[in-house]
């Protein structure tokens, strides 16, 4: 038998188990000055890729963008320079060089090394801002291996280098200048150990400086980029081995200057459609020292499109501006269609989805203390604002209407033709999904719905044909993977209203199985699958249902794709054998590594003719897909299988490549700048051609291995 322990062995025993568990002041860690930015970066920029490392540039800019919305700023540039420093300079006031009171430190280096220190705390600094915490250019600081700041005030250039947030040394008088040159240079390298990713987008900084250049008009928004990027290309002549060649592409540099400011941004916006109204509606006021500019043009599609700002921060949830804007809108149109006779007595009123149709609008507004709703600022909270939106939105809108009357009439026109088809969506959609209701919520009958009625975990794969269906139902695993095929490609919405919409029979099963409703009644909650995903061919046929799907979810359910509901399957492109190894790989850069690792260098593909070899290997070779390719190098045969469609692939290989949650690779769908996808659905879907013509025109030559 074993013995039985000491009570003095179980007393230690029980103390060691006490002290490990014991939660007391030692515990508690103080992290100092810049330390905690650097020990949680995300709580300050949002992550530490792409996003965050471009939001560094965007703190620094906005300070400078504050400058220029206090009056004190013309110009502002910005340069990407060699080894990842990025430089933003403006013609401001310059932070303040002096010593700061309560710090004891320069007002710069206060600003700079303190967190919620700033000029934007009511002191007078600012009257409008769009930071407000006070942490951006310090969090930046803390963030760079390097930052150097120059200031040019009071008739000398100072300036003062840091290292991940610490001073390098006191700041310094650098030279003497004109009393009258001012401005501020921040030169910053983000921290490679921070960042995930540390090269620079030029298409990112180039659209968010776009948007602020408009928002912000009168400003002059210069973005240069001084990289020397290296490219490479692939060179050949006539019996010579292809050789990889080197460039160093040249400096780009761009200028942006919008004196028209959101209305030259609505130009802009549509500018791929056909206008309804001739004039752009523009009002810029100020009420209770809260700025309100609107800007709006009717066009001839069916979807609305309103942005909303404050203090220039794109407030994606909108907010108390939005609802002012809204409510002065909907009640001005229907008061001015029953005074001109276009809405007669009995008739009812416009409702809000009437005046709103076919609407580019964006909302602009500077307030002095902007309460956001939400760390991310997504929504303005301030009740004040509302108000002050409606009254003197409306009091302008009304004179726009009555000095523009074919404008006017257009307007209405639109609203009432809008409302002649939500009538008659609303009888569609009553008869779809509300008879679905009734009868217990009928399924459609080629929905193969999974067992698991808990939507968390239960998966919609929409597939394209019986083809793929049949293999998708096989190989899924039936416990929370539901299969939905679709015959045909399904209905553009982009050029549809809701009624012909509803009356689409492939756009309707797919509505009821997501069995959130659609429209006004659309309800994210009643969501019977929480990842949608959707699997087509690697061929035009199947890009271009996956677009057509896209364009329904960005139309019709936007909030799906907003809460991470949407994803695009990557099923594999070849399959590579080499012996009893065998691979999958997804393009055709993984093909050459894959080869490259089994050994074979410069392949060239090249269609496999069955009858070249003995009756086996040609009864070898009709057992596998229909498009397969060869390639024999050192005497080893390598066997590159091409699925050109889903139905090629067996149920178990589509199961282990796309469909088995351990091994799949997706994509997820999301929206990063609203105004971009937009623009890029309306020129690939809408009505308009030229726009689309010249988009293909400009990147036919980039496609490769088109497959039609």
């Amino acid at each position: 038998m074993p013995k039985e322990p000491a009570p003095e062995a179980e007393e230690k025993k029980a103390k060691k188990a006490t002290k490990k568990t014991e939660y007391s002041a030692d515990q508690i860690t103080v992290l100092e000055g810049l330390d905690p930015v650097r020990k949680r970066p995300g709580m300050y920029i949002g992550n530490t890729a792409e996003a965050g490392l471009h939001h560094m540039i965007w703190e620094v800019v906005d300070n400078s963008i504050d400058e220029a919305m206090a009056g004190h700023c013309t110009d502002i540039t910005i340069k990407l320079l060699p080894d990842g420093m990025v430089e933003v300079s403006d013609n401001g006031r310059g932070i303040p060089v002096e010593k700061h009171k309560q710090t004891g430190l320069s007002a710069l280096e206060t600003v700079l090394t303190k967190l919620h220190a700033g000029g934007k705390f009511g002191q007078g600094g600012y009257k409008v801002s769009g930071g407000l915490h006070g942490v951006g250019v310090s969090v930046v600081n803390a963030l760079s291996t390097y930052l150097k700041a120059e200031i040019k005030r009071d008739g000398w250039l100072w300036a003062q280098e840091y290292k991940q947030g610490a001073p390098k040394g006191k700041i310094k008088k650098v030279k003497k200048i004109p009393k009258t040159t001012t401005g501020t240079t921040m030169t910053f390298q983000a921290d490679p150990t921070i960042f995930t990713v540390t090269e620079y987008s030029w298409k990112t900084i180039i659209d968010h400086l776009r948007q602020q250049a408009y928002l912000t008009k009168g400003v002059k928004i210069i973005i240069i980029d001084e990289r020397e990027i290296k490219e490479v290309k692939e060179s050949s002549e006539e019996g010579e081995k292809s050789a990889d060649v080197e460039f160093t592409v040249g400096k780009k540099k761009y200028t942006f200057y919008f004196e028209g400011g959101i209305a030259s941004y609505i130009r802009h916006l549509n500018r791929n459609y056909s206008a309804k109204q001739l004039n752009i509606f523009y009002m810029d006021a100020t009420e209770d020292e809260v700025q309100v500019e609107v800007a709006f043009q009717y066009v001839e599609e069916f979807k609305e499109s309103v942005f909303t700002f404050a203090n220039n921060i794109h407030t994606t949830e909108g907010g108390m501006h939005l609802t002012g804007f809204k409510s002065a809108l909907t009640r001005n149109l229907n008061a001015y269609a029953r005074e001109k006779g276009y809405l007669k007595e009995k008739d009812d009123n416009l409702s809000a989805e009437d005046v709103r149709e076919g609407l580019t609008s964006i909302v602009s507004v500077k307030v002095q203390e902007p309460q956001f709703e939400g760390q991310t600022k997504s929504k303005l909270g301030n009740a004040e604002v509302r108000g002050i939106v409606e009254s003197t939105f409306s009091e302008k809108l009304s004179m726009w209407l009555e000095e523009n009357p074919r404008d006017g009439e257009a307007v209405i026109g639109k609203a009432l033709l809008a409302a002649q088809a939500r009538k008659a969506a609303k009888a569609a959609r009553e008869t779809v999904l509300r008879k679905g209701a009734l009868e217990g919520f009928a399924l459609p009958g080629k929905l193969a719905d999974c067992s698991s009625r808990d939507a968390t975990v239960s998966e919609l794969y929409i597939v394209e044909g019986d083809s793929a269906g049949g293999s998708t139902k096989q190989g899924r695993n039936r416990t929370f993977q539901a299969v939905l095929p679709l015959r045909g490609k399904i209905l553009n919405v982009e050029r549809a209203r809701l009624d012909k919409m509803l009356a689409n029979n492939e756009v309707k099963s797919l509505v009821i199985a997501l069995g959130t409703n659609i429209g006004e009644q659309f309800n994210i909650e009643d969501l019977r699958y929480h990842r949608i995903i959707i699997m087509t061919d690697a061929d035009v046929d199947g890009s271009h249902i996956r677009t057509l799907l896209l364009t329904l979810f960005y139309r019709y359910f936007p909030d799906l794709i907003i809460a991470g509901h949407i994803y695009i399957a990557q099923p594999p492109l070849y399959m590579v054998e080499h012996g009893k190894s065998s691979e999958y790989v997804y393009d055709d850069q993984e093909l050459q590594k894959s080869l490259k690792r089994f050994g074979v260098e410069d392949v060239s593909l090249v269609e496999e003719d069955p009858s070249a070899g003995t009756e086996e290997e040609a009864a070898e070779e009709e057992e596998g897909s229909e498009e397969e390719q060869t390639q024999t190098a050192s005497k080893k045969k390598v066997r590159i299988q091409r699925y050109k469609g889903l139905g090629e692939m067996n149920p178990d290989q589509l199961w282990e490549t796309t469909m088995d949650p351990k091994t799949r690779i997706m994509k997820q769908v999301t929206i990063e700048d609203a105004a971009a996808a937009e623009e890029i659905f309306q020129m690939l879907m809408g009505i308009e051609v030229a726009p689309r013509k010249r988009f293909i025109q400009t990147r036919a030559k980039k496609v490769e291995n088109l497959d039609i």
